[in-house]
């Protein structure tokens, strides 16, 4: 089964948090897709990793750019892998699909927004059923992870 791991952001919104997240996963050698909640942003969230606070450099591509087997970090508002990622990233309210075969999904939701936190509790259940290794993050006051997995549903 796959990991997931659902990021409360309440102090940092994800623009700041990808980036880092994206450059661990490349250092452990996993490829990567970030899936976007809609097709208008995502050339948005491209310039944003080539322009990161972190001053990152994360090599991406898009439908766009092509070459998807190439890229290492690859964008979409689809379902879609076409660089054989095992890891993918959910931002802006992307829809979850099936995580079957990917060794992680990383969910960031704005835990500032009702809706955001409703649908991640829904994701969270459904995900939980289909017998997925489940995790809850959470940052605190100094902007440090902690893990704070739910016990219930």
């Amino acid at each position: 089964m796959t990991e997931i791991m659902f990021y409360h952001l309440e102090h940092k919104p994800w623009e700041q948090i990808l980036p880092g997240q994206l450059a661990k996963a490349l250092e452990r050698g996993w490829r990567c897709v970030v899936q976007v909640g809609s097709v208008d942003r995502v050339e948005e969230v491209s310039e944003l990793l080539w322009k990161n606070e972190a001053d990152i450099f994360l090599t991406h591509g898009t439908k766009a750019d092509g070459m998807a087997d190439k890229q290492p970090i690859w964008l979409t508002s689809e379902a879609d892998n076409p660089n054989n990622a095992t890891v993918r990233f959910f931002i802006e309210g992307a829809v979850i699909g099936d995580v079957s075969g990917l060794t992680r999904a990383a969910i960031l939701f704005d835990g500032r927004d009702e809706t955001a936190v409703a649908t991640a509790r829904r994701d969270w259940k459904r995900l939980k059923a289909e017998g997925h290794e489940i995790s809850y993050w959470q940052q605190d006051e100094n902007y440090r992870w902690q893990n704070k997995s739910m016990t219930g549903d």
